[in-house]
């Protein structure tokens, strides 16, 4: 994008809503996304910042008046500066705090929103972080009353799971105006932050709704930093640094500047789903789409609703996706048909592979292999069908080399060549050198056979007349070279049955292969899954551990007494949320390997009726010879 788009805007009615045209921007993002929100009170000097970490000077609208610029969210996407096949997304937010603004819900909705869709959130406030700055974030104290992660218990407080997909926090302090010391001793950046964060001892009113906010943002961000601007950005600050013109203030500024998106951007992960999916453009514009649209509703967001929401919505696409990967594949060896079975069989292994790999990239959350299973089914059937049209193919050029193999014999019975004393045998010589030429030709054919088969039946007919009036053989010659003729039909009959057997045999094998790669697949997903949902669960419990270490050493024991008691629920939550998904994915194995017996078995009760034809068919092979 060369400039940035409104994001989230609000209707005529004064409701929040996605516009269409940063949906199809999203849409083709197909690559992983960090996604940086920017929020803070209005005319604070956002839209700079962002405009910087989009490396330009301009682009989010800048104000010079005390209204706010920005309205709703508004969404700019270039190429990540150091994370390749990335793309960072960042989102410039409508200024907290306007007294014109007409809903006093607006500023919770769209600070939970910069929470709910950023991988990185920077908060920018001015000054320092004292007491007025940090009731300033007032909004972070509603987050347990906006965001719900879990829709089965409506009342319950669930925001102890907030840790577990949150984004990191980033305060940014701008015009900061104080030395980096406490007690005399320097200080980082994010000790200060800690030091500004740091609660009272207590119990009296005024000391909890000082704590309060401090709670929510140790608890809800347990991963934050700091970053101050120590260079002025207003005019009247300047002249504190009098030594310095306008031009070297700027100069310094800028380095500044540059530094802290550099530090943005290292500090800034990719975007993921709760249970560590990885989110595209794609996801993020679905995403924002089922949360506006539940805030507009005047519900709630639920990460568990928006999850299984994105889940059915990329499952069905990632059916398409691998579909497609296998249909594309096999319509190019279609061009090439016909083909030996052996030839098909091998790009149809490849191509199944490639599609459940396809879809296996894009899925999350199958969680009874519905997909995978419709993606299965899908291709078996399009793989049949390719076989047939293969057979269909190979059909026609046997039945081409017969027809021209076959026409001077074709001509000579219309002329009568074989109604003399003698011709039955030269029919029986053009005819066995009609046999040999086809074999030659026509060996790695499919149908060569089967063709081969019929095209013996039809010419019988011919056979038996020549036969008849043959007159220079005796009554018993004929029966022998009758007997002789059946025998030899019968022996193609064999052939055209030990080729469709040696066919089934090889789809079985086809079909093993697939299998054994399909759940090597599947388990190397859920490998995946189940690595990304235990990390997540022990990020979740370092924080908690670290925050309630913090409690203790400061003397806040039963605040750290309740910190043990929700890093002990969230434990048993964790082990029992990793249970339940390996049960689903031993469930989803056995189904899988259930419905490969089932199939397998079909086709032995193919085979073994083939086996049944074709002794049937050498029984009277061998009563023929006994004739004879």
């Amino acid at each position: 994008m060369d400039k940035p788009v409104c994001f989230i805007d609000t209707d005529s009615a004064g409701k929040l809503c996605v516009q269409q045209s940063a949906l199809q921007i999203l849409e083709q993002i197909q690559q992983p996304v960090v996604v940086v929100a920017v929020v803070g009170l209005y005319r604070t000097g956002k839209s700079y910042l962002m405009n910087r970490l989009a490396g330009k000077q301009t682009g989010f609208a800048l104000g010079s008046t005390i209204e706010s610029k920005t309205k709703g969210i508004w969404m700019w996407c270039v190429s990540h500066p150091t994370k390749a096949g990335t793309t960072l997304v960042l989102l410039d937010t409508e200024g907290l705090g306007d007294v014109d603004k007409g809903d006093p819900k607006h500023d919770t909705n769209i600070f939970s929103l910069a929470v709910l869709l950023s991988s990185t959130l920077v908060y920018n406030s001015r000054g320092t972080i004292d007491n007025k700055a940090v009731m300033d974030l007032q909004y972070v104290t509603e987050l347990s009353e906006c965001i719900k992660v879990k829709s089965s218990d409506e009342d319950a407080d669930d925001s102890s799971e907030f840790v577990k997909f949150f984004p990191s926090f980033i305060w940014a302090v701008r015009d900061f105006t104080l030395e980096l010391k406490i007690d005399g001793k320097d200080v980082t950046e994010d000790e200060y932050l800690e030091f500004a964060l740091k609660l009272k001892p207590g119990t009296s009113r005024s000391v909890m709704e000082y704590n309060f906010p401090r709670e929510c943002i140790q608890k809800f961000f347990p991963s934050r930093k700091c970053f101050t601007f120590p260079f002025p950005t207003t005019p009247e600050n300047m002249s504190r640094l009098g030594s310095l013109d306008s031009a070297d203030i700027s100069s310094e500024f800028l380095k500044v500047t540059d530094h802290f998106c550099q530090f943005v951007s290292h500090d800034s992960c990719v975007k993921r789903l709760k249970d560590g999916h990885t989110v595209t453009g794609r996801v993020l514009g679905h995403l924002a789409k089922t949360y506006v649209d539940t805030i507009s509703s005047g519900a709630v967001p639920c990460l568990e609703n928006a999850v299984i929401a994105m889940a059915m919505i990329e499952n069905e696409a990632a059916v398409k996706e691998g579909l497609q990967v296998y249909q594309s594949g096999m319509e190019k060896l279609k061009g090439s048909f016909p083909l030996e079975l052996k030839d098909v069989s091998s790009k149809h292994q490849h191509l199944s592979s490639m599609a459940t790999q396809a879809f296996m990239k894009r899925s999350f959350r199958d969680t009874d292999g519905k997909y995978l299973k419709s993606l299965e089914e899908k291709i078996n059937k399009l793989f049949d069908e390719y076989l047939c049209q293969n057979k269909q193919a190979s059909k026609k050029r046997c039945e081409e080399i017969l027809s021209s193999l076959s026409a001077p014999m074709m001509e000579k019975l219309k002329k009568g060549f074989y109604a003399k004393p003698g011709a039955y045998d030269l029919f029986c010589k053009d005819l066995e050198d009609i046999g040999k030429k086809y074999n030659s030709q026509a060996k790695k054919e499919v149908k060569a056979e089967e063709v081969l088969e019929e095209f013996l039946k039809q010419k019988s007919v011919d056979s038996k007349a020549i036969l008849q009036a043959d007159k220079k053989l005796t009554e018993k010659e004929k029966k022998i070279k009758e007997e002789k003729e059946k025998a030899a039909l019968l022996e193609q009959e064999i052939r055209a049955k030990e080729e469709k057997q040696r066919q089934l045999e090889q789809k079985m094998e086809a079909e093993r292969q697939s299998n054994e790669e399909r759940m090597r697949q599947m388990k190397d997903k859920m490998d995946e899954e189940m690595k990304l949902q235990r990390e997540e669960a022990e990020r979740a419990m370092d924080s908690k551990l670290r925050e309630q270490a913090v409690l203790l050493q400061k003397g806040f024991k039963e605040k750290a007494d309740v910190m043990r008691q929700e890093t002990e629920e969230l434990k048993r939550r964790s082990a029992e949320a990793e249970t339940n998904r390996a049960r689903e994915f031993g469930a989803i194995l056995e189904n899988f390997n259930q419905r490969h017996e089932k199939f397998m078995a079909m086709m032995m009760q193919q085979h073994r009726e083939h086996m049944m034809a074709m002794q049937q068919t050498n029984a009277h092979s061998s009563d023929s010879c006994c004739t004879m």
